[in-house]
């Protein structure tokens, strides 16, 4: 039995321990309970029984739950500059038992526990079972889909919180992320070099959706095209327009 107002409850009591009046925080609660409605808008496109859409919002409220003390003791959301925050999340749920605050039934322990460890590697790790795999995958197109959402609102709303527009545009996109857009398929880690190459990383989340509902929130709202208005610049005009042809190969292609 899944009790998603216990969950929420507790998710509050959680992230009462830290400043919920810092933005970087802020923007993580936000995030976490955006993730928990695209991924119930995914698992109902796909006819999933009512256990698996509560699953499914269980898991998104859960996913980023590492990223709260990350902030705390590292003072950054890079993973690369500080730690996993999605093992860390595995770490504090599992290791450290806070999974039975938010629900009391173990008998979904290895879903929740794969799909966050899973949610946001360069691919899911081979050996998980069909309900696992089936809400990683959830997951993982819930949190991309919310990502391009951030971003569009600090376009939008000219916060430039994430993202130092006037800086990236004296940059140049790196060969490697050109060739990863060239090839459809992410971006690693391994494979940036400046801060331009991070922002690129995000919209290069559009070649790894498992599901149409994703793509079709992505392109509704049109999230790629504000993401590459800020850096229109003659000296990047070429790289991307190189960018944006290979995007619309690929929704051509799939």
């Amino acid at each position: 039995m899944i009790d998603l107002t216990k969950a929420e409850r507790e998710f509050k009591n959680y992230i009462n321990n830290y400043d919920l009046k810092d933005p970087h925080i802020e923007r993580k609660v936000i995030h976490s309970y955006k993730v928990v409605d695209v991924s119930e808008a995914i698992a109902k496109s796909l006819n999933l029984s009512d256990e698996d859409i509560h699953l499914a919002k269980l898991i998104a409220l859960l996913h980023d739950i590492g990223r709260f003390e990350q902030l705390k003791i590292y003072g950054t959301y890079r993973d690369n500059d500080s730690i996993d925050h999605a093992d860390f999340g595995i770490k504090i749920l599992f290791e450290d038992g806070l999974i039975r605050d938010f629900i009391e039934d173990n008998k979904y322990d290895s879903i929740i526990y794969e799909s966050i460890k899973n949610h946001n590697k360069y691919r899911i790790e081979e050996g998980c079972r069909d309900k696992e795999l089936l809400h990683c995958k959830i997951i993982r197109d819930a949190d991309k889909t919310d990502i391009f959402r951030v971003h569009f609102d600090d376009i939008t709303k000219k916060e430039n919180v994430l993202t130092n527009y006037e800086k990236i545009k004296k940059q140049k996109v790196g060969t490697k992320v050109l060739n990863a857009f060239k090839e459809f398929r992410l971006i690693n880690f391994n494979e940036l070099q400046s801060d331009l190459d991070w922002y690129l990383k995000d919209i290069a989340f559009i070649f790894d959706y498992n599901f149409p509902k994703g793509v079709e929130i992505v392109k509704e709202k049109g999230y790629i095209n504000t993401m590459l208005e800020p850096i229109e610049d003659e000296k990047l005009k070429k790289q991307l327009d190189f960018i944006r042809s290979s995007l619309n190969r690929y929704f051509e292609k799939n």
